[in-house]
């Protein structure tokens, strides 16, 4: 397939291409009908009829082959619309109906479960624009890697200079979407491409001795020279030569990948190969297609897929008895294994990679990330504007904050609802952004080398016996043990301590603060307690920072602006009240 320079507008180009694909459908009955007439009219008739059906049988052949360039062009057109719609949803975070990769959740995870990175409206549904099973869990992988500042820059690089390249990232995606619809698994088919052939030196006989005497045996019939009964008597011969090669054939055809990885690997070539990069880390994967020979060979093993695969096909059986073709496509098929076989399963882990690059790049482009990442050497973390990627743009507030050296601990306090929990989240998924590459979703953002833990989304599981506060204290255990291993870690705890009462709560936050200190580790820890806030008296690597609420009259009012300080007032009591609860 060759893909359209000039599809837009989509509706009229989609048009276009159904009429002529309907068009070529007719015709297409047409020819077989004409060769169905002429094979039973050479057979029951006159011979000579016999010398349209190969002619009617080549152009048969090539009017399929025009259809299905004309389906597979309509089904690209219709993912490029699907996708357009798409990415308005992204943009108005209407992410309901996009793949939540629910089972790449995990709950012994440092940080994945708790930063929404998974599941209904998670940032992967707002980021995954992978096609493939193996290229979907390698974006995956990468959401869950612990931070690394070195990959993060190679990685931002590479999606610099990707997204501008908007035509590449569509039509890569596009044909993705159109062609690996069903997806198999190629396991068997790497493994077989490992095994010795199993073409034999005697097979060259047959292969040439089949069409040559299939032929003289057809013209000698036709002249009348030889009678009739020998054409039956060869076909008789060649059903017993060919049964040498049939259960080789057999395996190789069970576990053939679907067409549409083919197709799809061999555009995916085409497209990188007319592409020329300046960053070092696109320069190192593309280089595998700059000699062309990576679409060279998969192109080959399309047409070879297309006869293997079609093999029970009428046509095909015909011409089989007739000239022992499978003998050449098992010929065909060893000669490719020998030349391009070692290099298709790297190639799938390569096109894996582009997927995620795409993917990002992709991203980057439709949330129109702008804002700066700088990687540091010292322990620190400061941000400008920042703001949650899965928040409607005109709903995120953007805030400011700066943790440095000096300070291990920041105290969050704040009213119910006043944005604690969400200014967390933030810091902690824009912090994943960075490390996949990404620009973050802030005006600036400068980030030390840390290791990223969290505990707030902790629930109790009555499978496995353990209660929430139980659940906690093994995420907090977790980070104790992080930080003994000598880890720089950064931290975020929602609600520390939440399941137990207030006087052992206050009395182990600070017991915990004080121990966290003694290490290599600084972050973030929000409680209801404010007495807490009176540590920063006497704990000096301690600062409050807090949200606040209003009240007027019935109403309570939030600007989820953070501030400095510990919070002056709460809001549970006025919440109760608006809830129904009447206090004496």
């Amino acid at each position: 397939m060759k893909l359209a320079e000039d599809l837009y507008p989509l509706p009229v180009k989609l048009h276009k291409i159904k009429k002529k694909a309907a068009i070529t459908a007719i015709f297409r009955l047409m020819v077989f009908i004409l060769l169905l007439g002429f094979l039973i009219l050479g057979l029951s008739e006159n011979k000579l009829y016999l010398l349209a059906v190969p002619v009617w049988g080549i152009i048969f052949i090539g009017l399929i082959k025009v259809f299905n360039q004309l389906k597979d062009l309509e089904a690209f057109i219709l993912e490029v619309q699907d996708m357009e719609v798409e990415e308005k949803k992204r943009q108005a975070r209407e992410l309901g109906s996009f793949d939540p990769g629910e089972e790449f959740l995990d709950k012994g995870h440092p940080f994945c479960n708790d930063l929404d990175l998974f599941g209904q409206h998670s940032l992967f549904q707002l980021i995954n624009h992978t096609v493939s099973k193996t290229g979907r869990k390698l974006l995956a992988q990468n959401l869950k890697k612990q931070m690394d500042p070195e990959m993060a820059k190679i990685q931002f690089a590479s999606v610099e200079e990707l997204k501008n390249k908007t035509e590449l990232i569509r039509n890569f995606e596009a044909v993705g979407r159109a062609f690996l619809k069903k997806e198999k698994d190629k396991g068997q088919f790497y493994s077989w491409l490992q095994q010795p052939e199993s073409w034999h030196k005697a097979y060259f006989i047959l292969m040439i001795i089949g069409p040559l005497g299939g032929m003289g045996i057809i013209l000698a019939s036709l002249m009348g020279l030889v009678a009739s009964g020998w054409l039956g008597l060869w076909i008789l011969l060649g059903t017993v030569f060919l049964s040498l090669v049939f259960k080789d054939l057999k395996k190789a055809s069970g576990i053939w990948p679907n067409d549409g990885d083919i197709k799809t690997f061999r555009i995916w070539s085409q497209l990188l190969e007319k592409e020329k990069f300046d960053e070092s880390g696109l320069k190192h994967i593309h280089h595998h297609f700059e000699d062309g020979q990576f679409s060279k060979g998969l192109r080959s093993l399309e047409q070879i897929s297309l006869l293997v695969q079609n093999r029970m096909n009428f046509v095909y059986l015909i011409f089989n008895l007739l000239f022992w073709l499978d003998f050449f496509v098992l010929w065909q098929l060893n000669r490719w294994k020998n030349s391009y076989g070692t290099d298709l399963s790297e190639m799938e882990k390569i096109f894996d990679h582009w997927q995620v690059l795409v993917s990002l790049s992709a991203f980057s482009r439709e949330m129109q990330l702008e804002g700066q990442v700088l990687w540091t050497e010292n322990d620190l973390i400061r941000c400008k504007s920042i703001q949650h990627p899965l928040l409607k743009p005109s709903l995120a507030v953007g805030n400011d904050f700066f943790l440095d050296e000096k300070i291990k601990t920041v105290l969050l306090t704040g009213s119910n609802m006043s944005g604690k929990t969400t200014f967390m989240r933030t810091l902690g998924i824009n912090l994943v952004m960075v490390n996949l590459g990404l620009r973050p979703m802030a005006a600036k953002m400068e980030v030390g080398n840390f290791s990223l833990y969290t505990s707030m989304r902790n629930t109790d599981n009555l499978g496995e016996s353990v209660s929430s506060f139980y659940a906690e204290l093994s995420r907090i255990r977790k980070i104790l043990e992080a930080v003994e291993k000598k880890e720089t870690v950064f931290y975020l705890m929602d609600e520390i301590l939440k399941g137990t009462n207030t006087r052992d709560r206050i009395q182990g936050s600070e017991a915990l603060i004080r121990q966290l200190a003694k290490g290599n580790a600084r972050g973030i820890i929000s409680t209801h307690d404010i007495e807490l806030s009176e540590l920063e008296k006497t704990l000096p690597y301690l600062t409050n920072y807090s949200f606040h609420s209003e009240i007027h009259e019935n109403e309570i009012q939030f600007d989820y602006k953070l501030k400095e300080g510990s919070c002056p007032s709460f809001n549970a009591h006025k919440l109760m009240e608006l809830m129904g609860i009447k206090f004496e």
